[in-house]
């Protein structure tokens, strides 16, 4: 059965130009698979919706065969005569408005692919009015992911080196192709093997079994500024959980002020 790309993307067969990427946008924001949570798959076939359905020439030989044209000889209805999906846009510019939530903005790893980053972590700290108005400093244990302590992260085994990734050749991405009435779609995907980093440990260090981070206890000392008002949130860069390959995430830190019987 062939595919609709309309149903695809999510909108009616007359949606406009502007209303076709809104809905590419918002889809290959959801199923991009540098994100937690995406599908490769999905947005391939999101990608594939779209790049026919941009083009006002294919979208209206499209639309002349339907959703159900399997079958139809190449240059039926008009002299159609496929093309290449090498040319499609990059997606790297497209996601630029996304850079927090794929990581980084634009910074790659390896030689594809969108830098990691790791999660935000989110705490509340109770403080009393004294604290609030003069300023305090606290200390408090997060248990989160740090650097592995044996490897410094790499996730190689001390003393062995790092190695091109035999999967990907060192990009960080696979490619794969499929294809279509309307051509070959060629799109990638972050490498499973080195999960886009380009590199493999040649022994995976023993201590994180070659993740380069673990789980442990870290305590954090930070001053809270005088004048602190109830519910405000202070972040702190880098100390969220941390992630091999990448930067760690953010800790944001919301001050309780407790009541004061006096006041």
């Amino acid at each position: 059965m062939a595919k609709d790309y309309y149903k695809i993307l999510g909108v009616e067969k007359n949606a406009s130009a502007d209303e076709l990427k809104a809905a590419f946008r918002k889809l290959a924001h959801e199923h991009h698979p540098d994100k937690k949570g995406g599908n490769a798959e999905k947005f391939k076939e999101i990608n594939e919706a779209h790049q026919v359905l941009s083009d006002p020439k294919k979208r209206e030989q499209y639309d002349q065969f339907g959703a159900t044209f399997d079958g139809a000889p190449p240059g039926a209805g008009g002299g159609f005569s496929g093309f290449s999906g090498q040319g499609f846009e990059d997606l790297g510019d497209l996601f630029s408005g996304f850079g927090d939530i794929f990581g980084g903005g634009g910074a790659r790893r390896g030689r594809g692919s969108r830098a990691k980053r790791g999660a935000d972590i989110a705490v509340d700290l109770q403080i009393d009015l004294r604290e609030a108005a003069f300023g305090a400093e606290k200390e408090f244990n997060l248990y989160k992911s740090a650097a592995c302590d044996v490897c410094g992260g790499s996730g190689a085994e001390p003393g062995s080196k790092l190695k091109k990734c035999s999967q990907c050749g060192g990009t960080g991405q696979v490619e794969s192709v499929s294809n279509t009435f309307f051509g070959s779609f060629r799109t990638a995907a972050v490498c499973p093997s080195c999960q886009g980093a380009g590199e493999r440990p040649e022994k995976i260090c023993r201590h994180c079994s070659g993740q380069g981070v673990s789980k442990k206890q870290t305590s954090l000392r930070l001053k809270i500024p005088a004048g602190i008002a109830d519910g405000e949130t202070i972040r702190v860069a880098g100390q969220g959980e941390a992630v091999s390959q990448g930067a760690a995430g953010d800790l944001y830190l919301t001050v309780h002020v407790q009541a004061d019987q006096r006041f």
